[in-house]
């Protein structure tokens, strides 16, 4: 069983976007600090399809709650739509959300609601010196970097393997399916066969 790793990222007061790559600990440090609230994982098929098709359910789904009371949106560049709702329900209801979701560029790029102020903007990456502390080892993050899905992996093979699936997966739903490239097919030899960086301290 893995160790859990606490992150220093503290939930802020009010209504918060958590943007961060993929496979960084959004969810799970979601469920850690805003485990008895409603929560909405727009990658759970029956959520988005009713939230996409008619986002003003939002407030029937939440309830009745106090003012002041947090409600937690997972993915929420799935339905850009949706902030609309958010957006009114901390106007009239006085709600808190929290928002995470792994591109701001593409919340923006649909002329999402971004809330006007009304939300802070937080960032999760990899895990930092500070978190890992005892177990931080310098050469395996210049070679491999620090995200959770390959920290503390039992050998490079694992690494080479999973870091592979992330990045070729990354390309397809972050580049291609965005458009920011027309021609694609470049970026994927880059990391095919993954080999770690032997840094030489020069």
């Amino acid at each position: 069983m893995r160790e859990v790793i606490n992150r220093l990222l503290m939930p802020p007061q009010r209504s918060f976007f958590l943007f961060g790559p993929r496979s960084v600990g959004k969810s799970f440090w979601l469920r850690q600090h805003f485990s008895s609230v409603p929560y909405f994982d727009l990658l759970n098929a029956e959520t988005y399809l009713e939230l996409s098709r008619n986002p003003s359910i939002l407030q029937a789904k939440i309830g009745n709650r106090l003012p002041g009371s947090w409600v937690c949106i997972d993915e929420i560049q799935k339905i850009p739509t949706l902030l609309s709702e958010v957006h009114r329900l901390i106007e009239d209801k006085g709600y808190n959300f929290a928002l995470s979701g792994s591109s701001a560029r593409k919340l923006r790029r649909g002329d999402a609601d971004m809330l006007a102020g009304r939300a802070v903007t937080c960032t999760m990456e990899g895990f930092s010196y500070a978190e890992v502390k005892s177990s931080f080892d310098l050469d395996g993050v210049i070679n491999w970097g620090s995200p959770p899905i390959i920290y503390g992996s039992q050998s490079d093979k694992d690494k080479a393997d999973i870091l592979s699936a992330y990045v070729n997966t990354y390309i397809e739903e972050e580049i291609r399916q965005e458009g920011i490239v027309r021609n694609i097919e470049p970026f994927y030899p880059l990391f095919r066969g993954c080999r770690p960086y032997k840094w030489t301290g020069h």
